[in-house]
């Protein structure tokens, strides 16, 4: 036991068979960066058999400087939840969309009840379409990140037609609301529509799959094709969305200044991202193969 009552995250190591980490505040660091001692353990769990599952709320569009970034090249679970990836072909091999009709249902509530409201999407990238096609907004919509020149319109839902939609996103342009505020808000009018999270709390903006999918649930899906269950899996992560993940692996780890509910849910803390603190448990699960 540490200090504050929480177990060794050294004692967790023995038994994981796979490891499951978000990637930004998590592994990566703030800058994008990651060690050179990452990248080899990365590279030394891929020699030695044991899967390392990127799992994390990005889209596919940002996931090719990850994979330069880490050299690691196996399967990411992204849109937290919403779409399994082969990182090294960037090919879709599995994807959740929300029902259009669903879509449309949310929408129109957190219209009615959030003054300022406005939104965007992401959806599985099609065979022969750039990266900024996976993603579109409405004209009052500011996305934090640079994306080019993807597709806009009035209203959300007129850029869904025809597309498997894996991530709504809403944010507020006024002010009234902090992250977990927004996130309480909204799941008290459609948590019973879709799964709906938050992944910075420096960002006032909501993240929503379709109900009953989440990092955890496809987390479980995969582990199950390698035969795998909860048991045999390490989970990793930094805020609300990787809480899932976290309650169903068999050890549930948070890193040093994750959101107090990840903190307070997880089994374990680890050294945040700017001391390796993924990798040096990586390290310490290869100990025991």
């Amino acid at each position: 036991m540490t200090s504050d009552g929480r177990r060794d995250w050294r004692a967790l190591a023995p038994g994981v068979r796979l490891l499951a980490s978000d990637l930004d505040g998590t592994l990566v660091r703030h800058d994008g960066t990651v060690s050179e001692f990452t990248r080899e353990t990365l590279t030394a769990a891929r020699d030695s058999g044991v899967p390392v599952v990127f799992v994390t709320g990005r889209p596919p569009r940002w996931m090719p400087p990850v994979v330069e970034t880490t050299g690691h090249a196996g399967v990411a679970i992204c849109a937290n939840g919403g779409l399994l990836l082969d990182l090294a072909t960037m090919r879709v091999l599995d994807a959740h969309g929300i029902p259009h009709p669903v879509l449309d249902e949310v929408v129109t509530t957190l219209r009615s009840e959030v003054p300022g409201i406005s939104f965007a999407l992401e959806w599985a990238p099609e065979q022969g379409t750039e990266p900024d096609e996976h993603f579109g907004h409405e004209h009052a919509y500011l996305p934090r990140y640079p994306v080019g020149a993807p597709p806009t319109a009035d209203d959300v839902r007129a850029l869904a037609d025809g597309r498997t939609v894996i991530k709504l996103l809403a944010r507020v342009a006024l002010g009234g609301h902090d992250a977990d505020s927004f996130l309480e808000h909204a799941l008290g009018h459609v948590e019973h529509l879709v799964t709906v999270t938050h992944s910075d709390s420096a960002d006032v903006l909501l993240e929503m799959s379709a109900l009953g999918v989440s990092k955890g649930s496809e987390l479980a899906r995969y582990a199950a094709s390698l035969g795998l269950g909860a048991l045999d899996c390490a989970a990793v992560g930094d805020m609300p969305n990787d809480l899932p993940m976290l309650s169903w692996a068999g050890a549930g780890l948070a890193v040093e200044g994750a959101h107090a509910r990840v903190l307070d849910a997880a089994d374990a803390v680890l050294p945040g991202p700017e001391h390796d603190g993924v990798a040096r448990f990586l390290a310490a699960v290869l100990e025991f193969r």
